[in-house]
């Protein structure tokens, strides 16, 4: 693939199965455990057993490698395997990985997979602590000094200059959230399953780091999903009709850091996600009117906002009024703000069921979903379709 030209990935993979475990705040077991109950409903769901399974991809920053996955799961020879870094940003990177060996006859069946203890385990939202020093975390050390130890400040850096440069107030990010929690009232997977939020409650809600209030920053959860891909050919033959793998990118800006991209030339937009946006619009042939509903990463309102920007949905510092308006379905399933943070993973389980038409928030003749994944880091995306 080259940010420069169209790829030819699209329409040879799809997504055939989706599969996760209940999202708590203490599941109770170990991570593998969840893993692997993931990987097995998801097979399920698309009719396949562990045997038809020679291909896995997971995240870095877990602690279930794939090959005790696939022993675990009764998964015989593998030929492919992989893990993908950067935390959320890897998200839609393992259905590309994943319809990459497909493509190009690597693998027949890919499992994608992410499953943790975020809540009850490691709280990824604590910021750093013990961490080895790498190269890349030396930025970090710039900015710890300063009191930015945790993601909510290092994005709140970023916020608080996107409503300076723009003349906003913080109630604006507000929008996404109430958007998030109506979806996730009606979602009985969700965490926060009937339990809607106002703008009122949102600015009522206590200050995280100013400008970020705590209705602003994802919840922290417990809990498991897995995605299966194999060719569009086999995905016919299958009980589940296919959402189609019609684009999918990765990318990464210039002075890209995890989180603390301070040093760019302005802070009010996501270059990472502008190289995503430029590639699976090339790559699709599509554009933003095309999609009818978007399922985009949200771990902190302010980036949501950005998402749509960078995507061409609507202007810089427009994002609040479009979401206000209710342009595009958003987050149909609640978002990492409603219904559960895997790191997006169950996000991509949402657009398969738009395209499905099964969501319990369905879009009317949903055929496109945009799905975007963690952003501040390098990052990625997708474009699922309904089968012709």
């Amino acid at each position: 693939m080259s940010i420069r030209r169209a790829d030819t990935l699209g329409g040879k993979a799809a997504v055939v199965g989706i599969g996760a475990t209940e999202f708590s705040k203490n599941s109770g077991r170990s991570e593998l455990k969840l893993a692997v109950e993931a990987v097995g409903a998801a097979l399920d769901d698309a009719g396949l057993t562990p045997a038809d399974v020679d291909g896995l991809v997971t995240f870095t920053m877990d602690t279930s490698p794939e090959i005790t996955v696939a022993q675990a799961a009764g998964i015989g020879e593998l030929s492919f395997f992989s893990r993908i870094h950067y935390g959320g940003g890897a998200a839609c990177a393992t259905v590309q990985q994943a319809a990459l060996a497909v493509a190009s006859g690597v693998a027949d069946v890919v499992v994608c997979y992410r499953a943790f203890n975020e809540r009850s385990g490691r709280r990824f939202g604590s910021g750093v602590q013990r961490r080895e020093p790498t190269a890349e975390g030396a930025a970090l050390g710039w900015n710890l000094p300063s009191g930015l130890l945790t993601p909510a400040s290092w994005v709140a850096m970023a916020a608080q200059r996107y409503l300076h440069t723009y003349g906003l107030e913080p109630e604006v990010f507000g929008q996404v959230a109430v958007v998030d929690r109506r979806h996730a009232a009606r979602n009985p997977a969700a965490y926060f399953h009937g339990k809607p939020i106002t703008l009122a409650d949102h600015a009522a809600s206590r200050w995280i780091v100013e400008p970020l209030r705590l209705l602003d920053c994802c919840q922290e959860t417990d809990g498991g999903q897995a995605l299966v891909v194999t060719s569009v050919e086999r995905a016919r033959d299958l009980p589940r009709p296919p959402a189609v793998i019609v684009a999918a990118a990765q990318g990464a800006g210039r002075s890209q850091e995890q989180m603390t991209s301070f040093y760019r030339d302005g802070l009010t937009g996501l270059p990472e996600t502008g190289v995503v946006a430029r590639q699976l619009w090339r790559s699709s042939g599509l554009a933003p009117a095309d999609i009818d509903v978007g399922i985009l990463y949200d771990h902190f309102t302010p980036f949501v906002l950005m998402q749509l920007e960078e995507f061409g949905f609507c202007g810089p510092g427009e994002g609040g009024a479009f979401v206000a308006a209710d342009e595009l379905p958003l987050n149909t399933h609640g978002g990492q703000l409603g219904e559960a943070y895997l790191h997006g993973m169950n996000g991509i389980a949402e657009a398969v069921r738009q395209i499905r038409g099964t969501s319990v928030n369905q879009v009317a003749g949903a055929a496109r979903s945009l799905v975007t994944a963690g952003t501040g880091v390098p990052t990625s995306g997708l474009i699922l379709g309904a089968d012709g």
